[in-house]
């Protein structure tokens, strides 16, 4: 026995591991700044002194800190000589975009990088301007706020023309800020003048080793820290307990009503093969499993929760005054009324493809030769069918444990939605909504383990129900 599961174990490993590495690509790839979203207000756009930019570039360092993302991405890279090993080392999001963009244009990382030095060295020269000449210098701020995510060629010199303009109006200007100006421009120049394509076509390969950020990423959820959440700044295994605790008492309940239902269903309407009974099931469960269950919800929350037609039946959505510090029963109690519409939703459509499974596998057991020899023995009806023919039958059910986990944990985003239950469904469709993406990730990667659980189990099942399958194969 424990030769097989450490066999099926060490199949399952590079999957998962495909999927960790798919699940930080995707992360990594996510629209946005993770820093800017983590961090409380958009800290560039209050910036009056060189103090304030300085404050501002220091909150970004410790931010990326505090998230790992002052670290290379992966164990090693391969990109083209134009651009540094050292880029990750850049944590403004804007900045490091612009940065990359600029390389892949022209090639020559030096230049590249002293031009956008120069942009922030004339940034700090106005910040540090008196009183008497910052109101002067006010056509001039915007579109050197623009320079720092200009990277295309027509950009960057329509701003550098537009602050150009600006200086020859202004004598006092351009007394205090011409001469930084013109090296400022000069400095773009030089770099269209030194740009280096051929850079472009040479590959480079640097090894960072063990500190990097998938290594950190995947060290700390084998660990059972899933990060940081980048909405409310707290961990994500904080905002996930209270929501997988309520999805899985939803879906504990329903898995459980449905193959309370499901199988003696499925089994009778094999033995009644198309008889009456057999075709007014089929008929039902094809129309219960056409259902959207977010329609369904939608429906049953309106016609049964609502006294405006006259089915005042169930109490309205999940309520949001169940004390977090109560225990898990009184949870459980408090909240039992409010689950009734939302576990019926999430079983009916479990229990008509459940029910259609056990049906066809039961179907295909009572043709063979061995229900025929029992019968012949004199067996009871009863027995052949719950003692030989059931046991057989249950492949196609085993079948399914593969996925009961990972939908148990993921839940339903729809039903959690519309009935407010603050599952991980619901959870998930926030995170979406706010972009908060170490949270969506985080119950991408469960629901993969969970999956590869699910599968690992059937194995042991299947070794289990049929002693065909040994467990030295």
């Amino acid at each position: 026995m424990f030769q097989y599961l450490l066999k099926r174990i060490l199949l399952f490993l590079p999957t998962l591991l495909l999927v960790s590495l798919l699940s930080f690509g995707l992360s990594r790839l996510s629209p946005g700044d993770p820093v800017a979203d983590y961090l409380e207000d958009d800290v560039f756009g209050k910036i009056s002194t060189p103090n304030d930019l300085r404050t501002a570039e220091r909150s970004y360092a410790q931010a990326a800190a505090a998230l790992h993302l002052d670290k290379p991405a992966f164990y090693f890279s391969l990109n083209s000589q134009a651009y540094p090993d050292t880029l990750y080392r850049i944590f403004i999001g804007f900045r490091r975009e612009t940065l990359e963009k600029l390389a892949g244009q022209y090639g020559n990382w030096p230049m590249v990088q002293s031009w956008y030095n120069g942009i922030r060295s004339f940034d700090l020269k106005i910040l540090s301007l008196p009183d008497s000449l910052r109101a002067a210098a006010t056509p001039i701020k915007q579109p050197l706020k623009e320079l720092y995510t200009s990277y295309k060629e027509g950009a960057v010199t329509a701003r550098l023309n537009e602050m150009e303009r600006s200086f020859g109006k202004n004598p006092v200007l351009d007394s205090a800020l011409g001469t930084d100006f013109f090296t400022l421009k000069k400095n773009y120049e030089s770099l269209k003048a030194e740009a280096k394509p051929s850079m472009l076509r040479t590959s480079s390969f640097h090894w960072y080793g063990f500190d990097n950020q998938y290594h950190t990423w995947l060290m700390n959820f084998l660990r059972g820290d899933f990060g940081t959440s980048l909405h409310k700044r707290q961990t994500v295994t904080k905002q996930v307990k209270p929501a997988l605790f309520w999805t899985l008492v939803v879906n504990i309940a329903a898995i459980f009503l449905a193959f309370m239902i499901a199988v003696p269903l499925g089994i009778w309407s094999a033995v009644k093969r198309g008889k009456k009974f057999d075709k007014i099931t089929s008929a039902a469960l094809f129309m219960l499993y056409s259902l959207p269950a977010f329609w369904v919800a939608t429906m049953l929350l309106v016609f049964f929760t609502n006294p405006q037609y006259g089915m005042d039946i169930f109490p309205g959505k999940f309520p949001d005054d169940i004390p977090v510090a109560a225990p898990w029963w009184r949870k459980i109690w408090l909240a039992a009324p409010h689950l009734i519409l939302p576990i019926f939703c999430l079983t009916y459509p479990v229990v008509a493809y459940i029910a259609r499974q056990a049906r066809g596998g039961m179907a295909n057991v009572l043709g063979q030769d061995f229900i025929r020899t029992a019968r012949a023995k004199g067996l009871s009806e009863r027995s052949v069918i719950w003692k030989h023919g059931f046991r057989n039958a249950l492949f196609p059910l085993i079948t399914l444990v593969a996925s009961v986990l990972p939908t148990a944990i993921a839940g339903s985003v729809a039903v959690e939605v519309i009935f407010n239950i603050p599952g991980m469904g619901w959870l998930t469709f926030n995170a979406i909504a706010q972009k908060d993406w170490p949270i969506v990730f985080t119950v991408l990667m469960l629901g993969s383990v969970l999956t590869v659980a699910g599968m690992l189990l059937a194995d042991i099942l299947y070794a289990l129900v049929d002693p065909r399958v040994k467990f030295d194969n």
